[in-house]
């Protein structure tokens, strides 16, 4: 079939994307290459389709399909959407992707080059044309471009080699492509996946979640479409989840079971109200982590894969939760966030919680005791606040702690309690004793940014206190709003407000913030204590390398992932607690990850580490990641490999 065909029947709806391809995925090199080979008629292979009836096929975009047999591409999207997206002018209906990657492709005459339009070196060049404006002007257009030559007798002379180059180039749209038919009754969505990754091994397969939500749209188009609404209007509220994990809740509820597989037998009646029950029941644990917990926002948001657990149980109640009954599951969840319950196997650790909701007994006993045989004792010791940076395990903690108990702002001395404030941005982290100081005084990185030197403040008040000594600013404090300071841990032994005494003011403020996490845990126990009674796992107290640093660091890191919206590209996450997936162990934090790729599951894992020790950067590599020590070096690998633009990264970038 030619080209020219094969893009009529996609305006027309008689080919299209069948729901479960992922979206465009090339870059600008890959396109680039893909139009060199056609203009040199190399062989750019073929195209496998799954022949359906439109009545039935599952396809991808808001276009509509044509009468009759339609074609569904299994093999051949991101050649065909770039050949319709160059010729065209605009992608296709069913496009999701990065549409720069074949916006601006030009071909030049004389060197026969494809290359996307670079100002500087093409403007006013009349050997540079656009591939797109070719397309579209098609064999009535050659003239156009040959009156360019006229004021330049040397190029008018060879205008008729220009002419042979630019027919060769429209030629492009005659170029036929062998399709091969994927047909036949007996080919159901689980046959038809099953032939797609086959033929994708050597790129990337649908993940487990991604061959559940197929099966689920070939019966319930709309379903993909109902799951991102929902994912967007959390997003808007601060939390950011993907469809993997809300299929986790659709699934725990349905089926009791972690593992996707138990899904495809459901209907889509079954399936769609369970998604109902699940959105129902992830506000629910929302609203009530948020309101009790204070815990309120994505970066805070600990132990998240406990909520598709916290779903499941609250569907089995209906939701009829009492005051007792609600503060010991949120007993639960955050002692599962504490402890890293669900940092790696994560679908094993879901099935053996979801099957302690199945044994005889109390159902939130039965999640307590499983925590507690995996974990040990669930007191907390002033240890546990030894940790530094913002991706310590304790930093979301010590959060919760600020928004549940009567922590107070030291500038106004209102309290920071979840009620009274809004989201995160209306908090910041506060050095207690200024980096700056710190620094000056000798001490090292892990000692400046240690947690118990954390707090946290409006934005005016930080402002406001600046890099004064404690010394100074804590007794200004005490005079304006007596008991601000001990509202938030500090030891009113004034001795060690002296920055001499800094590592002995870290360990006391360490010991109230246990003290007030164990009295929290009780108080969500509504006094009743068992269950942080026995033997304590003595902390191992270990110094995990990485994280961000100074101010300096998270400014030149939030205006890169500034930069990557503007690209299109998923920004990463900042402070990425990266772990042992065996033990859940912290291994280190790094300033800046894309532990899935920046083109996720497609490239290979990335972090950017700014002034990091060798250590850090040794765990990056041996954990897959590559490794960036410069935005700058970073922003050029962004351009080359993933972009695929021949930019000179300078000053401005």
């Amino acid at each position: 079939m030619e080209v020219s065909t094969i893009l009529s029947h996609i305006d027309s709806g008689h080919m299209a994307l069948p729901e479960f391809q992922r979206g465009y995925v090339w870059n600008r090199d890959q396109v680039r290459s893909f139009f060199d080979s056609l203009y040199r008629r190399h062989p750019v292979g073929s195209l496998l389709v799954w022949a359906t009836e439109s009545k039935t096929a599952v396809h991808r975009g808001d276009g509509n399909l044509a009468a009759g047999v339609v074609k569904l591409l299994l093999d051949g999207q991101q050649r065909i959407t770039s050949l319709y997206g160059v010729v065209r002018g605009r992608a296709p209906k069913f496009f999701e992707g990065n549409a720069q990657a074949f916006t601006g492709l030009y071909f030049n005459l004389d060197s026969q080059q494809f290359t996307f339009y670079m100002p500087t070196i093409m403007k006013d060049d009349p050997l540079w044309v656009s591939v797109t404006e070719v397309m579209q002007k098609g064999n009535d257009g050659v003239g156009d471009f040959v009156q360019r030559f006229s004021s330049s007798p040397d190029l008018l002379a060879k205008s008729g080699l220009y002419i042979s180059r630019l027919s060769k180039l429209l030629g492009i749209k005659d170029i036929r492509f062998n399709i091969e038919d994927v047909t036949g009754e007996d080919k159901n969505i689980d046959i038809v996946v099953e032939i797609f990754n086959k033929v994708n091994s050597g790129g990337t397969k649908l993940s487990k979640g991604d061959l559940a939500l197929a099966k689920i749209c070939a019966e319930w188009p709309d379903a993909r479409d109902q799951m991102k609404a929902k994912l967007k209007e959390w997003e808007d509220a601060g939390y950011k989840f993907n469809l993997d994990w809300l299929l986790r809740s659709v699934n725990t509820i349905l089926t009791g079971e972690a593992k996707f597989q138990f899904l495809h037998h459901k209907t889509t009646e079954e399936i769609s109200d369970a998604l109902k029950r699940a959105n129902k029941n992830i506000d629910n644990c929302l609203n009530v982590i948020a309101g009790r917990l204070g815990i309120d926002h994505d970066q805070v948001l600990f132990g998240r894969f406990a909520i598709p657990v916290m779903v499941r149980y609250l569907d089995q109640c209906n939701c009829t939760l009492n005051e007792i009954e609600r503060d010991k599951l949120l007993f639960w969840y955050a002692q599962a966030g504490m402890w890293g319950r669900f940092s790696t196997s994560t679908e094993s650790t879901i099935d053996k919680d979801l099957a302690a909701l199945e044994a005889p007994g109390n159902k939130l006993d039965n999640l307590l005791e499983q925590l507690r045989l995996w974990h040990g004792g669930l007191r907390v010791e002033p240890a546990h606040f030894k940790g530094w940076s913002q991706g310590a395990r304790f930093y979301p903690v010590l959060y919760m702690l600020t928004r549940m108990g009567g922590a107070r702002d030291w500038g106004s001395g209102i309290p920071l309690k979840a009620s009274l404030l809004g989201r995160m941005n209306k908090l910041e982290v506060h050095h207690i004793f200024p980096k700056s100081r710190l620094y000056k005084a000798g001490y090292n990185r892990a000692q400046v940014n240690a947690l118990a030197n954390f707090c946290f403040l409006t934005k005016d008040t930080n402002l406001a206190i600046s890099n004064r000594y404690p010394e100074d600013y804590f007794e200004q404090i005490e005079a304006n709003h007596p008991g601000a300071l001990a509202s938030q841990w500090i030891p009113m032994d004034r001795e060690l407000w002296k920055i001499e005494n800094y590592l002995r003011f870290l360990e006391a403020r360490q010991l109230l913030l246990a003290e007030e996490a164990n009295k929290r845990m009780i108080e969500l126990l509504h006094g009743n204590d068992d269950w942080m009674k026995g033997p304590v796992k003595e902390p191992v107290v270990k110094v995990v390398p990485g994280s961000i640093s100074s101010d300096e660091e998270e400014k030149e890191l939030e205006e890169l992932m500034s930069w990557m919206r503007e690209q299109e590209l998923p920004e990463g996450i900042m402070s990425y607690d990266f772990s042992d997936e065996n033990t859940g162990e912290q291994l280190a934090v790094f300033d800046l990850a894309w532990p899935n790729g920046v083109q996720e599951e497609l490239t290979e894992p990335a972090a950017v580490l700014l002034n990091e020790p060798a250590e850090t950067i040794s765990v990056a590599n041996k954990g897959g990641f590559r490794c960036f020590t410069s935005v700058k070096a970073f922003k050029q690998y962004v351009f080359e490999e993933i972009l695929k633009e021949e930019v000179l990264i300078n000053e401005k970038y």
